[in-house]
């Protein structure tokens, strides 16, 4: 009872601002404005506003909300958990198709390096690529390493 009446009340001033607005010659700005005030009328004859005031005064509502509450920071504590520890969904997924690409061949004691085409595989051979690293200095390997445990 008492919301509809606060609600009343306010659409009362508002259309009492517009009215000497328009008295202003700004008649745009009224038409905002009493638009505006007619909300809350309209909010009260639709039953809107009895039943916000209902689920704000019970208390079952606001329990309701706690438990949401609590859902959610147990939510972005299991996050911030998983964070911390390093293994998120997506490293694990990207270390069982690790572990699938390196699929050893039946009878074969290592897993196959090429993927079968020897035209597709430009990699160096043996000694070829120790003698590449050597020449080039650095060996990019633990850079490579870091930036894909970041994901990069």
């Amino acid at each position: 009872m008492i919301a509809e009446t606060i609600c009343s009340a306010v659409s009362a001033a508002g259309l009492g601002i517009a009215a000497i607005t328009a008295y202003r010659k700004r008649f745009l700005a009224a038409t905002r404005i009493a638009a505006y005030s007619l909300v809350p009328v309209g909010l009260v004859m639709t039953g809107v506003v009895a039943w916000v005031s209902g689920i704000v005064f019970k208390p079952t509502v606001w329990a309701g909300f706690g438990l949401l509450a609590l859902a959610w920071l147990l939510f972005m504590t299991t996050r911030a958990v998983e964070r911390r520890s390093g293994t998120t969904r997506e490293e694990r997924k990207a270390a069982r198709a690790a572990s699938s690409e390196t699929a050893v061949a039946p009878g074969s004691s290592s897993p196959a390096l090429t993927s079968g085409n020897p035209a597709a595989d430009t990699r160096p051979r043996g000694g070829a690529r120790k003698k590449e690293t050597a020449a080039g200095g650095e060996d990019f390997s633990d850079i490579e390493a870091i930036l894909k445990k970041h994901g990069i």
